[in-house]
């Protein structure tokens, strides 16, 4: 029977898309006061669930100014994108005719510091600002919920030791 499990297994492995891989953009500022990190989450196009901006490698950029590029487009922001992702999640993306492709999406945290009422996707998508907790409770991927966590856990323990940052 291990014999017969094992062949299944490398037939399913034969047949299996290779993972497309993504670069996303954790938009996030810090409240002050509290001190308290708020991260920007947008709807997607097709089904209207709360996302980051994300998006397909570009010819000539390196993945965070790809990542920062997409949050200029689909959520008209700009800041300081780190150049070191905080980790990665996975996805299905959902393409053209019904076809579904796994997607890793390696994510780079974006301080946003310019916010624009005009950029290309503004009448495609809504946005909003959240506490880590909601923004973690609204996502629908297990991966992307366990990074804005323990993103928020690292600010608050850098903002700790260091105080609030400037931007």
């Amino acid at each position: 029977m291990n014999i017969l499990n094992r062949i299944a297994s490398d037939v399913q492995l034969m047949f299996r898309r290779p993972v497309r891989e993504q670069y996303g953009a954790l938009c996030y500022r810090v409240k002050k006061k509290q001190p308290a990190v708020e991260i920007l989450l947008i709807t997607s196009r097709d089904t209207g669930r709360w996302v980051i901006p994300k998006g397909w490698p570009m010819d000539g950029k390196s993945a965070a100014a790809a990542a920062a590029r997409e949050a200029w487009e689909e959520a008209g922001v700009k800041g300081t994108i780190r150049t070191t992702p905080i980790g990665s999640y996975n996805y299905l993306k959902g393409l053209p005719h019904g076809l579904k492709v796994d997607c890793r999406v390696r994510v780079f945290p974006l301080a946003v510091n310019d916010l624009s009422k005009n950029f290309p996707e503004k009448d495609e998508r809504r946005a909003e600002w959240v506490s880590c907790p909601e923004a973690a409770n609204r996502v629908q991927e297990p991966g992307l919920k366990d990074l804005i966590l323990a993103f928020e856990r690292t600010m608050l323990a850098e903002i700790a030791a260091n105080g609030a940052p400037d931007a």
